[in-house]
C-alpha cells in the first residue's frame, strides 16, 4: 500500500518542503536539525537516507527522535541524536551539508544569546552549505519593546524579534550568500513567522 503524504512528510514545515521540492534538501546529504524537537522536519529526510544529527534541549524530544529514526533509518546510530542547546552542540566544524533551525531563535534571552546560537548554527555547516532559518520577526507588525530585543508578543510570550534590516546585516556579516528573498507570513495579527535562507560561501 503506497504511503499517504502525512506517513511521507510527517508534519513538516511547509517552508522546509519547500526546500525539498527544490533539491536544497536531498538525499544523502548530511543534515543537522538545531533545536530538532519531536522530530517534525525529519521525517521524509530520515525516509531519504540522509545523514540526520540533530540536538535540543528537551531529552523527551530527543529520546522521541532517537526512536523515530530506529524505524525509519535504522542504520543511523542513536548518538547522532543528543541533548544540547543550539549555542554549544556537540558537532564537529564545517560538518553538516544543510543545517535545519526551525522556530528557535525567537527563544534567545537577548542579543547576546542569539548570536550565540547563530555563530554555532555557522560553524557546523559546510563552505557550500545551506542554512535554513525560520524565525519570528517584527517584519510586517508591531510589537511592544521590552529590555534585550525582546517584545511582548499579544497572547503573552516575550520573544527575541529580528527585523528585514539586522537580517539583511548579518547575512553581510557571515559573508553569506542569500538563498532565497525574506519571506514572512503574518500569523492572524499575533505574530510574524520569517524564513532565512543562507548559503555559506566556498
Amino acid at each position: 500500500m503506497p504511503l499517504t503524504l502525512q506517513d511521507q512528510f510527517g508534519p513538516i514545515d511547509i517552508y522546509v518542503f519547500d526546500q525539498i521540492l527544490r533539491g536544497n534538501l536531498a538525499p544523502g546529504m548530511r543534515i543537522v536539525d538545531a533545536g530538532c524537537g519531536y522530530g517534525r522536519n525529519l521525517v521524509h529526510l530520515l525516509r531519504q537516507g540522509c545523514q540526520i544529527f540533530a540536538n535540543d534541549l528537551n531529552p523527551e524530544a530527543v529520546d522521541h527522535v532517537r526512536r523515530l529514526s530506529a524505524s525509519l533509518a535504522p542504520v543511523l546510530p542513536p548518538g547522532n541524536f543528543q541533548v544540547a542547546p543550539v549555542e554549544q552542540m556537540p558537532f564537529p566544524d564545517a560538518f553538516a551539508d544543510a543545517v535545519l533551525c526551525s522556530a528557535v531563535l525567537h527563544f534567545a534571552r537577548d542579543e547576546d544569546h542569539f548570536r550565540a546560537m547563530l555563530r554555532e548554527l555557522w560553524r557546523v555547516l559546510r563552505p557550500g552549505g545551506l542554512l535554513f532559518i525560520r524565525l519570528a520577526s517584527r517584519i510586517g507588525m508591531d510589537f511592544e519593546r521590552l529590555q534585550g530585543g525582546l517584545f511582548l508578543l499579544p497572547d503573552g510570550s516575550r520573544w527575541y524579534l529580528v527585523d528585514e534590516e539586522m537580517l539583511l546585516d548579518l547575512t553581510d556579516e557571515l559573508n553569506a550568500v542569500l538563498v532565497d528573498p525574506l519571506k514572512t507570513t503574518i500569523v492572524q495579527d499575533l505574530r510574524c513567522m520569517t524564513t532565512w535562507v543562507l548559503r555559506k560561501r566556498n
